[in-house]
């Protein structure tokens, strides 16, 4: 048996210990999904919608218990957590909707009888949840998969375990049938071994390098659907705005909440050259210094928290420098905060003007800073990079929004907000190396079924009339 921990990265401290699964657990988790998918696909639509609300209820109740759980596992503020997990209740109504709105069914009268539009589920799906957003994430895979009909094998980060067998307890609460939904915990092992079992679905939120590499193992396999949702190098192009404080505010949020670590953070920062994008570097720089760093439960509460781990910091560190010894400017310097962890960063803003540098991103708030000539050029700037997930453009001009918004290639593109805004109510994917084409949130519905178009007559009857050609 091997054991293993989640740790809080701002104390050290163990926060959860268990077993990592065996492969045969893992298999015998498959074999219990697989068994319970019939009866739980048969029921009705309102039998699966009353579970899930049940399982909401079940959050509702465990809400504040689920925050601070996330927060010691990874360290994030309390506010954002207690935010995480009011999306985790809210996406379940938000999944309802879109299961009427994007799958459903249809029908519509014909001259023989009718054609219905039917969606079936495709059976055993894996979820494999992300350390970032250790609930609601994975929430948004789980909740569409059930109400389509699927059954989940659900094995959470290795980083935030005890979020996810909290989860697992709450749809306990809820009443689904046996085998519906699964746990297995651990590492990468235990993922590839669900991997290797015979599934119908992986859901995935994670790195562009982990995506690649399912997509890899799962290329000669068509019937296993993929839906990945990676990572980005994500641009916020600042052009004719006249207000830098403004925009500080907005590239704060784009760049260094949840200290760095979502995917739609903004790595890049694109401004003008001269006067105006020196302005808005140094209101970026003025504001970064005043950002609070510290603990979950310290008063008064923090912007943001530690990365997810000392060693994730230590790695963040090294492609930083990496970039400065390409020849990157400096700004702002990162730096460790006395007294606490070596898990916890502060923001690091460099330029990276004429510097070739890795067309990666860094899970970390760090920000670097292109100048360029022209608004034309600040897109092209902005496009050149092979992810695709998400992008900004902060403006006082309406027109730059026109061209910006038709020549941007993210699945996420927002104007003079931050480029984490996102709406479960919205589809939420990218482009590239940032996903599949197979969006989430809003549009998890599709991925989570199959359509089935049928023509259908009330009586057989002879169509002999119809045949053209046919010899009397």
């Amino acid at each position: 048996m091997t054991l293993f921990s989640s740790i809080d990265p701002a104390t050290g401290d163990t926060v959860w210990e268990g077993p990592e699964a065996t492969t045969a657990e893992v298999a015998a988790a498959v074999d219990r999904a697989r068994a319970a998918f019939d009866g739980w696909a048969e029921r009705s639509r309102q039998d699966r919608i009353d579970a899930v609300k049940r399982y909401q209820a079940a959050l509702k109740a465990r809400a504040p218990a689920i925050a601070e759980t996330i927060s010691h596992e990874t360290g994030k503020a309390l506010w954002e957590t207690t935010t995480e997990v009011g999306a985790m209740q809210g996406k379940v109504d938000i999944s309802i909707r879109a299961y009427d709105d994007r799958t459903g069914e249809r029908e519509a009268t014909t001259g023989f009888g009718r054609a219905v539009l039917r969606h079936r589920p495709h059976g055993v799906a894996a979820v494999l949840g992300p350390f970032n957003f250790p609930g609601h994430l994975p929430n948004g895979h789980i909740v569409p998969a059930l109400l389509a009909g699927d059954t989940v094998v659900f094995k959470p980060s290795e980083e935030a375990p005890l979020t996810g067998q909290l989860m697992v307890e709450c749809f306990a609460e809820a009443d689904l049938p046996d085998g519906v939904v699964n746990i297995v915990q651990g590492g990468k092992d235990v993922g590839a071994a669900l991997l290797d079992q015979p599934i119908d679905a992986l859901m995935f939120t994670g790195s562009g390098a982990a995506g690649a590499h399912f997509r890899r193992k799962f290329a000669d396999d068509p019937h296993v659907i993929l839906a990945l949702e990676l990572g980005g190098n994500n641009p916020l192009v600042v052009w004719d705005a006249a207000d830098a404080e403004a925009v500080a505010g907005i590239v704060a949020m784009s760049a260094f909440v949840t200290t760095g670590q979502r995917c739609s953070c903004a790595r890049r920062l694109i401004v003008p050259q001269g006067p105006q994008g020196d302005a808005i570097i140094e209101a970026v720089n003025a504001i970064a210094g005043r950002l609070t760093y510290a603990a979950w439960n310290s008063t008064p509460e923090p912007f943001g928290g530690p990365l997810i781990s000392v060693r994730a910091a230590q790695g963040a560190r090294l492609a930083l420098q990496a970039r400065i010894d390409a020849g990157a400017q400096v700004i702002r310097a990162s730096e460790r905060i006395e007294g606490l962890s070596d898990a916890f960063v502060t923001p690091a803003i460099i330029d990276v003007t004429g510097v070739e540098v890795p067309d990666e991103e860094i899970f970390a708030p760090f920000l670097s800073i292109t100048r360029v000539a022209t608004f034309d050029d600040a897109i092209r700037v902005a496009n050149a990079t092979r992810y695709g997930l998400s992008a900004g453009l902060v403006s006082d001009d309406p027109k730059n929004w026109d061209r910006f918004v038709n020549r941007i290639r993210a699945g996420v593109v927002n104007f003079n907000r931050p480029t984490t805004g996102a709406a479960g109510d919205m589809p939420f994917g990218g482009l590239g190396a940032s996903g599949n084409h197979r969006p989430s949130a809003y549009y998890a519905a599709d991925y989570c079924a199959y359509p089935v178009a049928s023509f259908e007559a009330e009586a057989v009857r002879n169509i002999a009339g119809e045949i053209k050609g046919l010899r009397s």
